[in-house]
């Protein structure tokens, strides 16, 4: 009899569990220590100060040795380079509901991204040298006045029209970069990811673009992004969409660890 009734016990407890609904999965949880990182740890504003003391020393290096009369420009990205949009980051994993162009415009319309730890004053330090700040996102076109009006919110130098150049037709930002060569000698470029800097960085199916980095190593200025950006690419590629779980599966199959 005890038996009997340690068994129903036991049958009753695995139905229970089966047919308990289980919490839906947050498909946007891998965003979780990237985020916290960015919003909470000393060490990425200490990032963003070094790189922007460093950015002040190379206009300075590069103005003692320019001969030439042409005037003189920075090139700088926007997003997790100017601006931090960490905010609508977290918003997808509050709500597990990752990114869209929908959403992201939605964020974008609100023009409340704050100026990074020594961003603003970096545009100051180059407009007091002569030297212009050039805006060129891949934000679309259609943002074009609400980035100004947060630019400008932000009390950043040369927020204005001529200096902000949005992607229309293509995220290279080639063509932008040479809209801007055609008239000024660019003597710095700053962003947060490698195709900021040039095109030869835009292919990574090669070792993660690793080997054109080394290549490379003394030519850029890049500040911390670990909440998305094109390294993701390699690891995602795919040739059709992919749902948010399959790029889970992927992220976790990317990660290198030891026996």
């Amino acid at each position: 009899m005890k038996n009997i009734f340690v068994s129903v016990f036991i049958l009753s407890l695995f139905s229970l569990s089966c047919n308990t609904p289980k919490e839906p999965q947050n498909t946007q949880d891998h965003l979780i220590m990237s985020v916290l990182w960015y919003q909470k740890s000393a060490e990425m504003k200490a990032l963003y100060y070094q790189s922007f003391n460093w950015a002040k020393y190379r206009i300075e290096e590069e103005l003692a040795k320019q001969l030439s009369e042409n005037k003189k420009a920075v090139i700088v990205d926007i997003d997790e380079t100017m601006l931090d949009n960490s905010l609508f980051e977290a918003n997808c994993v509050h709500t597990g509901n990752g990114y869209t162009t929908e959403r992201w415009m939605d964020w974008t319309a609100k023009a409340s991204a704050k100026a990074l730890p020594g961003a603003v004053e970096f545009s100051h330090f180059a407009q007091s040298k002569n030297v212009e700040v050039f805006y060129i996102s891949n934000r679309n076109v259609d943002d074009f006045e609400v980035t100004l009006k947060n630019l400008q919110k932000e009390n950043f130098a040369f927020a204005d029209s001529m200096h902000l150049l949005l992607k229309k037709n293509t995220s290279s930002k080639k063509l932008r970069r040479q809209i801007v060569a055609n008239n000024y000698e660019i003597i710095l470029l700053i962003g947060d990811n490698l195709g900021d800097f040039s095109e030869i960085f835009e292919e990574r199916s090669n070792n993660f673009g690793f080997n054109v980095v080394k290549k490379n190593k003394e030519k850029f200025i890049v500040l911390p992004n670990p909440m998305y950006g094109a390294w993701e690419k390699p690891i995602l590629k795919s040739e059709k969409k992919l749902s948010d779980k399959e790029k889970i599966v992927l992220r976790k199959k990317a990660l290198n660890g030891y026996n």
